[in-house]
């Protein structure tokens, strides 16, 4: 029985490291083990030797591209890398015709497409056949949420896995690597080995190729040292894309749970991810208005100030008039009785359609009108004894319905009590002087 083979094998220093440390069995592979361990899903496949189409969905430096090339190799099938951004029709045709003269002779093809995301929907669709009569298992890799990047029916015929993030226990791991393969440690105190590990920000290939930077500076280096010497990784967030999409719900949800500790970290994110101010500052105002409403009905006056402001001074001194606003609305009390009680009304005038304000409340600028009865019996509010007369203002033929529902929370509770006082008038037969002292 043949040896286990090194995990590093015959080393070249020519080449890159991260190249030199690649992995060389799937059990070598760091940080994915919920799905590469033996009882894991693609590692059952590999136990069975029976791989399907997949797609590898995470960010970058997380082990992708090695592990489409080890299930080639541990599961004996000819290993075809395309990169979506450099390959058209003609490429994908010279692999299929390829693969098709393989399995004539008994061999199959993993084909393994890096950035399947950037392939337009009929190239996708050129996959459909090939993976459906067993031409091909493909293997794709994304940084994009598959959902929405790729055809329904290419998602129908492969399985998702989602690689995560390399953690710092991951990371450590790869330094112990790294300096295990050069043979010595690295000129770090442990207080610059950590900052080098979140400097990487869980990208697995920029921190080995950050290591190559470090390794040759005299000891010791400190975390000063260090950021003077490499660059901290961009932060992993594309303005178009998911992430953009994920930090704003996350920004949103926090407030909405009256966390503005929490708030303030997504907004910090969002900025510093090179996220538009204005945008936020836009979405912001409508949470004041969705989620807090008439709870506080100084929450939009304060997301609009917020607005303004940075409007007048940019960043970034403007954004912290964003931070102020989040804060405000975080704190603020909540309330969807707004939301919700506009979205009750446009349904039932979607449901009603056409009916006419009943007569009474129309005014009458014409003598016709006037015959006609409009503004017959209507009742100026203002000059009645409580204020308050009990009309009705909803159409001729259509019962009163209640849309808006109020809280019992922040300003909301005035206006409760306002409503219950305004109903106990509006049914009462006659108006009880007595009743209105709760609608201050």
């Amino acid at each position: 029985m043949s040896e286990t083979p090194s995990l590093f094998d015959v080393d070249d220093a020519s080449r890159p490291l991260a190249d030199r440390l690649r992995p060389r069995t799937l059990q070598d592979v760091i940080g994915q083990d919920h799905l590469l361990a033996a009882d894991a899903p693609i590692g059952r496949m590999v136990g069975t030797q029976r791989l399907v189409s997949m797609v590898l969905w995470g960010p970058p430096g997380s082990g992708k591209t090695t592990i489409a090339r080890l299930l080639a190799e541990q599961t004996d099938l000819a290993f075809e890398p395309l990169s979506a951004t450099f390959s058209g029709v003609a490429d994908l045709r010279k692999v299929f015709q390829a693969a098709q003269r393989r399995r004539e002779v008994g061999q199959g093809t993993l084909l393994f497409v890096d950035e399947i995301h950037r392939f337009n929907r009929a190239q996708q669709d050129s996959f459909l056949p090939y993976v459906e009569d067993g031409t091909i298992v493909l293997v794709g890799a994304t940084t994009e949420n598959p959902s929405f990047e790729l055809n329904g029916a290419l998602l129908s015929r492969s399985q998702v896995f989602v690689l995560k993030r390399l953690d710092d226990a991951a990371l450590s791991t790869l330094i112990s690597r790294a300096e295990a393969l050069l043979g010595q440690p690295l000129p770090l105190t442990d207080e610059a080995r950590q900052a080098l590990i979140a400097m990487a920000d869980g990208d697995g290939r920029y921190l080995l190729n950050m290591i190559e930077q470090v390794q040759a500076l005299p000891a010791p280096v400190d975390p000063a040292i260090l950021a003077a010497a490499v660059q901290k990784r961009a932060p992993l967030y594309d303005k178009s894309q998911e992430g953009h999409y994920n930090l704003i719900s996350a920004l949103h949800k926090s407030m909405r749970g009256s966390d503005p500790d929490a708030a303030l970290y997504w907004l910090a994110r969002m900025l510093d991810g090179g996220e538009d101010p204005l945008f936020i500052a836009r979405r912001i105002t409508r949470f004041a208005t969705e989620d807090i409403g008439m709870a506080d009905p100084n929450a939009v006056q304060q997301a609009l100030a917020a607005w303004d402001v940075y409007e007048r001074l940019g960043s970034p001194e403007g954004e912290l008039a964003i931070a102020q606003a989040v804060i405000y609305l975080a704190t603020a009390p909540k309330s969807i009785g707004v939301y919700r009680g506009f979205n009750k009304a446009s349904a039932a005038a979607k449901r009603t359609g056409s009916l006419m304000p009943p007569a009474n409340i129309l005014n009458a600028p014409t003598r016709l009108m006037k015959d006609l009865g409009y503004g017959d019996g209507y009742q100026y509010d203002p000059d009645t004894e409580s204020g308050f007369s009990g009309a009705n203002y909803f159409p001729d033929g259509m019962p009163r319905q209640t849309f808006y529902e109020p809280t019992t929370g922040g300003y909301e509770r005035t206006i409760t009590a306002r409503l219950r006082h305004w109903a106990q008038l509006r049914n009462a037969d006659t108006h009880d002087p007595t009743l209105e002292s709760d609608a201050d």
